[in-house]
């Protein structure tokens, strides 16, 4: 396996979209093209399916070290109203491209830190942007929950208009680890909040734990997988941290490579967590997530509905993913649109009646297909290109790019099939690089992604 990892820990892409964000063909997008995939995309689905919002509430009060997040660092809470009016109004302009009530199936709040809100605030924000909305039957909403700030006023405000799955950043107990991240909180905390969602009747809790951080060991890992089996959220994220220092802003600077597990330490500290875990009862969902059986995730992956987009792993699909908020990406299948960064501009545009996006990429019919054969991937652990929906022109030549890989142990074909093994689920990301034609049309001048080990 020693020698695998060398010879596969190379710079690549997570594939939360495909085409990933650095080959979007920027030059022949606009915002009218945009519209009219919305409008698409909405006629489509929405009765059938509902549609999918991702609020983008970028405040935190301090700096992690270890988050490429878009953020604004402020202890000021008097921009949560001003924030929130702005996502309304966002809301109203992508309602008037909609030619009946939108039905919500799925919500998730990301950030930043959307506990940095008050509960009050939150609720007001939810129910603004259901006066012309509907809940689907089977809608999941979820967002996620600081432990240094969540109350259980926050927890029980949520749970009111609708809330039941929230996700908790722990990343490691370790105090060490937790200084160099600037992300220092207690067992106690994440103890606290874990229990205050059960008994409020949260029926989905999540911690994150990352691996691979500034100082951490294998034995600061299972020392956090132990402590969080004492608590045993509904399903986990344990996944690789991504050191992208060069990126603006991330605040990955306050380390150096040399304080960084090796890719060999880092591929340890996951399979010997992983291997905790499965004795806990986790089972390991798609790339770098667990959950527990009772859980809607493990159950979406054994129906075959698992589905990966920008907020990651969910537990079914919509067509139409609209993002709200500055730097939110929205996708509506047929194409992907990310909003301006900047606070200000993104109130400015807003403000005067402009859908504040700032690049984006229409999917061409080769780019849609290549998409589905890496959500298969990423969902499934496998993919059929038999029948004309699923071959693309170049399908020979990435085949061929896969012969090394089949040859490594890491995957199965067949003429018409592809099947990733149980050796092969560490690599995950470089099969999907296989049919990435975008990534071997161009390769990047800069180095653009993390280590996919």
């Amino acid at each position: 396996m020693c020698n695998l990892i060398q010879k596969y820990n190379i710079p690549g892409p997570r594939y939360t979209s495909y085409p990933t964000v650095p080959f979007w063909d920027i030059h022949s997008f606009s915002g009218k093209k945009w519209e009219a995939t919305v409008k698409k995309s909405f006629s489509e689905s929405n009765a059938k399916e509902g549609i999918s919002l991702y609020i983008h509430l970028p405040f935190c009060e301090s700096m992690c070290t270890f988050c490429g997040c878009h953020k604004r660092i402020t202890k000021r809470h008097d921009v949560e109203i001003p924030y929130i009016r702005t996502l309304l109004k966002e809301w109203s302009l992508y309602l008037e491209l909609f030619d009946e009530r939108p039905i919500i199936k799925e919500l998730h709040l990301g950030g930043g830190t959307p506990t940095f809100f008050s509960p009050e605030n939150l609720q007001m924000l939810i129910n603004g942007l259901f006066r012309r909305a509907d809940r689907a039957e089977d809608y999941e909403f979820s967002f996620e929950g600081h432990p240094n700030n969540t109350t259980k006023e926050h927890l029980q405000a949520l749970y009111d208009v609708g809330f039941r799955r929230v996700s908790y950043g722990v990343q490691d107990y370790n105090e060490t680890v937790q200084k160099a991240i600037h992300r220092v909180q207690s067992f106690e905390n994440v103890k606290n909040v874990t229990d205050w969602a059960r008994e409020i009747g949260y029926t989905s809790i999540s911690h994150d734990i990352i691996f691979g951080l500034p100082h951490q060991t294998l034995e600061h890992v299972l020392e956090t997988i132990e402590k969080t089996q004492s608590l045993m959220p509904d399903r986990l994220a344990f996944y690789s941290y991504a050191h992208v220092p060069w990126l603006k802003g991330n605040g990955q600077r306050g380390y150096k490579d040399s304080d960084l597990p090796s890719a060999e330490e880092k591929r340890a500290q996951y399979e010997s967590g992983k291997m905790e875990l499965a004795k806990a009862g986790y089972t390991e969902i798609g790339m770098d997530h667990f959950a527990l059986e009772t859980d809607g995730l493990y159950q979406s992956m054994q129906n075959g509905k698992l589905h990966r987009n920008f907020m990651g792993y969910t537990a079914s699909k919509t067509q139409l993913m609209v993002g709200l908020g500055a730097s939110s990406i929205s996708d509506s299948w047929y194409g992907f649109a990310q909003n301006v960064k900047s606070l200000e501009e993104y109130q400015h545009l807003v403000e005067h009646n402009i859908i504040p996006i700032f690049r984006g990429h229409i999917l061409t019919d080769e780019d849609i297909v290549i998409r589905k054969h890496i959500l298969n991937l990423m969902c499934q652990l496998e993919t059929l290109w038999f029948g004309e929906p699923m071959q693309f022109k170049a399908l020979p030549v990435v085949l061929e790019r896969l012969r090394e890989m089949k040859d490594d142990g890491l995957l199965e074909m067949t003429p018409y099939q592809l099947r990733i093994t149980q050796k092969g689920r560490p690599f995950v990301r470089n099969i999907c690089m296989a049919f990435d034609l975008k990534l071997h049309e161009k390769t990047p001048e800069t180095r653009l992604f993390s280590m996919t080990i």
